[in-house]
């Protein structure tokens, strides 16, 4: 018998088989983010963008921060966004592994940040395994780039357009290309 809920589960970093009887949960609260979602991206006051954002992270989203919709959240409660963020058009937040988005942070059209993911083994691949992504204070995420669950970008990092980010990228440096790798250090 489960003693920990679903949610709690994923944050904890923990694989979520296929079949687990809480599954249904997920789903449950996705369409209730997709509601707000709606309601936002038709929004076109910064205020009301900022206030229906911070029903869905269940967060309050600074003043700030800026974003431009349309953005896409599967789930929500696990997003923390800093201050002075700027969030461009057309992103997608997979955030049942969290994320984290730490203050002055910039992020461009069309990223991806995707903090769950599933096994490469055929019989596994139904389950769900999560891994936290954090974006560290002053970041830039570049245009179409993807970042994949468990990375961390470093403090005043920058990646590069449409990179495909699989592991942690350092303080002060460049990342770019697929699978991204470091270009230069930034002085």
């Amino acid at each position: 018998m489960q003693t920990v809920d679903i949610f709690e589960r994923l944050r904890n970093g923990e694989t979520v088989p296929a079949g687990d009887p809480e599954a249904y949960k997920l789903r449950e609260a996705s369409f209730a983010t997709k509601k707000l979602l709606l309601q936002m991206n038709s929004a076109d006051d910064p205020a009301e963008v900022r206030n229906f954002l911070s029903q869905i992270t269940a967060t309050e989203i600074d003043e700030n921060t800026a974003v431009f919709t349309p953005l896409y959240i599967n789930y929500g409660k696990n997003t923390k966004i800093g201050k002075n963020v700027f969030i461009n058009f057309d992103c997608v937040f997979l955030d049942l592994g969290g994320i984290t988005i730490e203050d002055n942070v910039q992020i461009a059209p069309k990223v991806s940040l995707l903090s769950e993911g599933h096994p490469i083994a055929a019989k596994d691949r139904q389950s769900l395994v999560p891994g936290h992504i954090h974006i560290k204070r002053n970041a830039w995420i570049g245009a179409n780039a993807t970042i994949l669950a468990g990375v961390t970008i470093g403090e005043n990092a920058v990646v590069a357009a449409g990179a495909v980010v699989s592991k942690d990228v350092p303080d002060n440096c460049v990342f770019g290309g697929i699978p991204a790798k470091m270009l230069k250090h930034i002085e």
